[in-house]
């Protein structure tokens, strides 16, 4: 089994530096370019995929319709790929959200859902998903903070400081372990 895993494009609320979670907001118009320069670069690499999977929030499943419609791929939405809920936090900026909880806001925004909350049901859809699609290799459209906890989960190691908007993840699965391949990479944003 081999996973792509594929944070959305770029929203008004990423630009604005506002927390999403389980908002559901829209990807930008160059959130949907950077959809279609992903979809460009995996048409032309040798790599070769049996479908895209992906939250049902709009924000990724732009991002995955665009990259299905471009790779001719069956797109499946799954609810447990959302964002992690951030409660009280969604929609506020890091400066709102320090004034109101202080500095370790992360640990008393009340409604948040909690790192291991988000692992289990990360590996609960990777167990999954996974063993329903064995010997398969899938896309998978998720978000930031998502996608970081579930990586750590699988691969112990993985840098996840910042898990940059349409960057690609990719994992193999070998025994009963994930072997990364390539790890937030956004080299086709850089071309011109």
């Amino acid at each position: 089994m081999r996973m792509g895993w594929i944070r959305h494009g770029v929203t008004s609320w990423n630009k604005a530096g506002k927390i999403q979670g389980a908002t559901d907001i829209p990807l930008s118009a160059e959130g949907e370019m950077q959809a279609q320069r992903l979809a460009h670069r995996l048409a032309h690499e040798s790599w070769i995929w049996d479908g895209v999977v992906s939250s049902d929030l709009q924000r990724a499943a732009k991002t995955g319709q665009i990259l299905a419609d471009r790779l001719g791929l069956p797109l499946l939405k799954d609810a447990r790929l959302r964002e992690r809920s951030f409660g009280e936090a969604e929609g506020t900026t890091e400066e709102e959200r320090i004034a109101r909880w202080g500095e370790k806001w992360r640990g008393n925004v009340p409604g948040q859902e909690t790192d291991e909350q988000v692992r289990a049901r990360g590996l609960a859809f990777v167990e999954h998903f996974s063993a329903r699609h064995a010997g398969e290799s899938w896309l998978v459209v998720t978000h930031g903070s998502f996608l970081a906890q579930v990586l750590q989960a699988l691969r112990t190691g993985l840098d996840d400081l910042h898990i940059a908007n349409l960057s690609l993840t990719i994992l193999d699965r070998e025994g009963d372990g994930w072997v990364p391949i390539l790890h937030n990479c956004t080299a086709h944003l850089n071309d011109d």
